[in-house]
């Protein structure tokens, strides 16, 4: 009766504000820390690991695109060995501000376009997968079930969290419907739907039938105009249900 929430926390830059990282910490068990490539910089990074730290929230790095301007969720054609290195890079990144507060790297989970290409590419999902052993086989990778990724993982002996998403609609073949920008939904509707995906194994895509699904961690985005009442929501009906909110233990 165990259930994990997970967010992407970090994700400002400079003078430009992203989410409200203080109000959802204390409402998750697990936090995915940009690295700088597609959000967050150096100061917003080392601030986000004191704020887990504080909360007693587990780290994860959240690699993504190096696309700034488009917050890491445009295509983008860059060769395996570019990915491997931005890969190695944003992660080594964080470990150091990790290091600096006393804290360990938990999981990885990427971000965005490279999350989409990486559950349907088996190229890009073998190069984020060896990254992940050659820094630490002991990490967990944060990722769907569904597509090439899993797969690969498996092969690689890499640790899995499947995640179901609270705030992201399902295609009729049980892909995730991934936009440029979240939008506000109905908190009630959203935790209704999570814990019908927890408890049921089921959720209903936009084709308006029923598919099978299931995940030990949930992912609610730190970014929609009403990001708090939504994890808020989620939160109270997986307790109230008897569901425990903790982070895989390595």
């Amino acid at each position: 009766m165990n259930i994990d929430l997970n967010a992407d926390m970090g994700e400002s830059f400079g003078m430009y504000t992203m989410g409200d990282d203080a109000g959802f910490m204390p409402l998750i068990s697990s936090s995915n820390i940009a690295c700088g490539f597609h959000a967050g910089d150096p100061c917003v990074m080392r601030q986000t690991v004191a704020l887990a730290k504080e909360q007693g929230t587990a780290v994860g790095a959240h690699p993504g695109l190096p696309d700034l301007q488009g917050f890491g969720r445009r295509t983008m054609d860059i060769t395996l060995e570019e990915l491997y290195c931005d890969l190695l890079y944003q992660i080594g990144a964080l470990q150091a501000f990790l290091k600096a507060q006393g804290l360990p790297l938990h999981h990885v989970k990427p971000h965005g376009k490279l999350y989409g290409m990486a559950h349907l590419k088996e190229d890009v999902a073998r190069t984020l997968c060896t990254v992940i052993r050659d820094v630490d086989d002991g990490l967990f990778l944060y990722c769907m079930q569904k597509g090439v990724l899993a797969e690969m993982a498996n092969d690689l002996g890499i640790r899995t969290v499947f995640e179901i998403y609270s705030d992201l609609d399902y295609d009729a073949d049980g892909n995730l419907v991934i936009s440029r920008h979240h939008q506000a939904q109905s908190p009630t509707d959203a935790a209704a739907r999570v814990l019908r995906m927890v408890r049921d194994g089921k959720v209903t895509t936009t084709a308006g039938h029923d598919i099978a699904i299931s995940g030990s961690s949930v992912c609610v985005h730190s970014d929609s105009p009403n990001a708090v009442a939504i994890v808020s929501a989620v939160r109270a009906a997986l307790r109230e249900n008897g569901y425990e909110i903790v982070a895989p233990v390595r």
